[in-house]
């Protein structure tokens, strides 16, 4: 089993940042890809950044050059560095990682709430 845990998360004021932190735990053999979504009230939830083993990136286009996506692989950790933040994203940002005990699975953290302020 992996356990994936959400840090950072808080209030800010528009145009201010947070740094979130996703750590990955448990028997993991390797990690594939690791990323991040979010869900805002009366929205699906959807992908907003991900990074792969070999650090190839994606980005949700609402995001692009705000948010940086990246990844420690000796700490099982990735980040989410999100400056120049917008009251449109405000919501809870979920880690999910997809990794390899016995086969390839995806796991999910329980999330942590952003709120960003006009």
């Amino acid at each position: 089993q992996v356990q994936v845990v959400e840090s950072g998360g808080g209030s800010v004021q528009a145009g201010g940042s947070l740094r979130l932190s996703c750590a990955a735990s448990g028997n993991i053999l390797s990690i594939n890809v690791m990323g991040w979504y979010r869900q805002s009230p009366g929205k699906q939830r959807e992908l907003v950044a991900r990074i792969t083993s070999d650090g190839s990136t994606n980005y949700l286009d609402s995001v692009k050059g705000r948010f940086t996506i990246s990844r420690d692989n000796a700490k099982n950790t990735a980040y989410l560095q999100m400056n120049s933040l917008k009251p449109e994203d405000t919501g809870v940002y979920y880690c999910n990682v997809e990794a390899v005990i016995k086969y390839l699975a995806s796991y999910w953290g329980k999330g942590t709430l952003v709120t960003v302020s006009s």
